[in-house]
């Protein structure tokens, strides 16, 4: 994976394979980047990375100097991995080890930014929307992102806005 803007635009990350993940490609990275900056001031917003894995997202928004992130993985060696690039390039990222769904439920902090790439075979994919927004977990303005194979579609569930489709993954957007 490579990060594609801000100050470690061009750095190469190399997480272990043994990792439960799917990261996010390059392309639809930069696509959704581009989309997030036209809305948002990074350095003032507070950003929530849910199903973060190898923190490809996180470590996106950090390279952006974005005010506040929190990332959330229940997988202890993605955890680890986060940490380690976390302490390495001294990344302003509260990592958090904790199963996602769990924490929507319990949080009472509220988000300009949440991004959630689930595992693709997770049946619950659509709780993900209703959650956020049975709990009012978006500022005013604030946009939940959820990354999923585009054969599934979320257009039914509460605050959707749009879905961009990047071959086999899609990005639907909810306010």
């Amino acid at each position: 994976m490579r990060i594609v803007g801000g100050k470690l635009k061009g750095l190469q990350f190399h997480a272990p394979a043994k990792l439960p993940v799917r990261p996010t490609t390059d392309m639809a990275k930069e696509a959704l980047f581009n989309i997030l900056l036209n809305s948002y001031d990074f350095d003032e917003c507070k950003v929530l990375d849910l199903f973060t894995g190898t923190g490809n997202i996180s470590i996106e928004f950090a390279s952006r100097e974005a005010g506040n992130i929190t990332s959330v993985d229940k997988h202890p060696g993605c955890i680890a991995w986060l940490k380690t690039v976390k302490d390495k390039h001294q990344l302003a990222i509260d990592i958090r080890k904790a199963d996602a769904f769990k924490f929507l439920e319990q949080t009472s902090e509220k988000y300009d930014i949440i991004f959630a790439d689930p595992p693709y075979d997770l049946p619950n994919i659509p709780l993900l929307p209703q959650l956020v927004a049975k709990h009012q977990l978006l500022k005013e303005n604030g946009v939940l992102v959820v990354e999923h194979p585009s054969m599934l579609k979320l257009d039914q569930q509460p605050g959707y806005v749009e879905t961009r489709k990047y071959g086999y993954s899609s990005f639907s957007f909810f306010k």
